[in-house]
């Protein structure tokens, strides 16, 4: 008996790590000291061009996500998943990446699968500007189904102290602007694939005309990052009509009525006009078929809002044009703070 044979391939993970450094080196920016394969990964700070420099981390994953991938094949959209939910994690505090860690397990390594989620990784890493520095494959037969994996994110990112976004200057009287989801993003999955799969009896390239698509890929579509239309406000002016954000939330799982709470001073509650945008076609159609209660669909999905900013009322107009001239032109107000309380109160 040898390693092979109780189910672990050294030299399969060695051709997939030789194969990853191609891929990791196409992200590295002038901070990166070290090469893909080292115990650890370098990373110069100063070349981060940051003043007084506040590191922000975060971890996550993708979630039960990673079903629909195992049910349609389609797996290099996933690395770019994880990198853009961890990207807009640490943004909302005003970050920007530099650079970002992945932990891929598996029960038995199939390198093409396992290069077309690192390819995702990377395409996601190199449209944030964000270095790919290393990671840890993991075979772990016996734990894991054949053909079924788990991958994780950690990253890191810098902003400077002074504009540190943190929420403690909300106030009560600042709007709410919604900027729109590209789709489920990574949360609500479990609930999701119930309904479609389990009560609709759908298949995965079942065609669903409501949404002008087949089910596995109107759930499949990637989680938008938020840094490119958000990176003109980082550095912004601290008056008003200048298009200050005070706070900013990413709407994962929990959506808004637990994710919008998060970023509020002690002694606040938001107020959210449900009517003042129109919830995307796939949450509808979740929400019908499941029969699913209202408030459960606010506190699941984001419902077509991934990222809220909280802004003194008189600089609305301005984020919301500085949104459009960085590309998004469906940002729209969507609510205010109110005083007392707390939690989020729906219109």
């Amino acid at each position: 008996m040898d390693y092979r044979q109780a189910g672990v391939d050294i030299d399969a993970g060695n051709e997939v790590v030789r194969r990853i450094r191609t891929l990791a080196r196409g992200t590295f920016t002038p901070g990166v000291l070290s090469e893909i394969g080292s115990f650890g990964g370098l990373f110069q700070l100063g070349a981060a061009g940051v003043t007084d420099p506040v590191l922000v981390a975060s971890a996550d994953g993708v979630g039960t996500k990673l079903r629909l991938a195992f049910m349609t094949g389609v797996h290099h959209t996933i690395g770019r998943d994880l990198v853009n939910h961890c990207v807009n994690d640490i943004l909302v505090q005003g970050a920007e990446p530099l650079f970002f860690l992945d932990y891929l397990a598996t029960g038995r390594l199939d390198p093409e699968v396992a290069l077309k989620i690192v390819q995702g990784l990377a395409d996601g890493c190199r449209e944030n500007g964000c270095a790919l520095l290393g990671g840890e494959t993991a075979e772990m037969p016996g734990f894991y189904a054949d053909g079924e994996y788990d991958v994780a994110g950690f990253i890191v990112g810098a902003v400077s102290r002074g504009r540190l976004i943190d929420g403690k200057t909300i106030s009560p009287g600042d709007g709410l602007i919604g900027v729109p989801s590209s789709g489920l993003h990574t949360n609500g999955y479990s609930l999701a694939r119930r309904i479609a799969f389990d009560i609709a009896g759908l298949h995965h390239d079942s065609v669903v005309p409501e949404l002008g698509t087949t089910i596995g890929e109107a759930l499949l579509v990637p989680h938008r990052s938020y840094l490119a239309v958000v990176r003109p406000m980082l550095s912004n002016g601290t008056g008003t009509g200048t298009g200050t954000v005070k706070g900013m939330a990413h709407i994962t799982g929990g959506g808004i009525t637990d994710n919008l709470p998060r970023i509020l001073p002690h002694g606040m509650h938001a107020v959210i006009d449900r009517g003042a945008w129109t919830v995307p076609p796939v949450f509808r159609w979740l929400q019908s078929r499941g029969a699913v209660p209202v408030d459960d669909m606010y506190r699941t999905f984001n419902m077509g809002v991934g990222l809220i900013i909280v802004c003194a009322s008189a600089d609305v107009t301005a984020i919301i044009d500085r949104l459009e001239s960085a590309g998004e032109p469906h940002a729209v107000l969507i609510g205010e703070i109110g005083a007392g309380g707390h939690g989020v109160q729906y219109a």
